[in-house]
């Protein structure tokens, strides 16, 4: 019995040994996603919603495209999808965020949210703009180059 462990070990060995070297020299690329947001979240890397006299100012370091969603919302499932082909094929240009208005209910009537999904547009400059409903993937392509990226255009 320990003869054959000794050989299962080599071989185990024998294989990641092989592959460790392959590993360390083409590191994998992670894919971009959109991220969830909570409440308090949204005030660190968005903006501070609590503060209506301060004002909007956006406090990312690159454009952002908020989905506000509900789990139970049919539409905001099917803009799921396309929110994370959007997130990567934009890669590090923008970033897209994700906020569940029934975990944020204070951060959803600071924005007058009243349906889902809801789209806010956040670019580097200038006041944020709102989109109701799910967008096809070239209408919100399209909002993205011209809301958040016009310099590429």
């Amino acid at each position: 019995m320990e003869r054959g462990m000794g050989a299962v070990l080599a071989l185990l060995f024998a294989t990641t040994a092989g592959t460790a070297g392959a590993t360390l020299s083409q590191p994998k690329e992670r894919p971009v996603k959109p991220v969830e947001l909570t409440q308090s979240e949204f005030a660190v890397r968005v903006a501070e919603y609590t503060e209506p006299t301060a004002g909007w100012r956006y406090l990312g370091d690159r454009p952002a495209l908020v989905d506000f969603h509900a789990t139970w919302c049919g539409p905001c499932r099917a803009l799921a999808p396309v929110l994370e082909e959007v997130a990567a094929e934009y890669g590090d240009r923008i970033v897209v965020y994700k906020v569940d208005v029934d975990r944020a209910p204070e951060l959803s009537a600071a924005f007058g949210i009243r349906s889902v999904p809801t789209l806010l547009f956040v670019p580097m400059e200038g006041a944020p703009r709102m989109v109701l409903g799910a967008l096809p993937k070239a209408e919100l392509k399209r909002a993205v180059e011209e809301l958040l990226l016009p310099e590429t255009r």
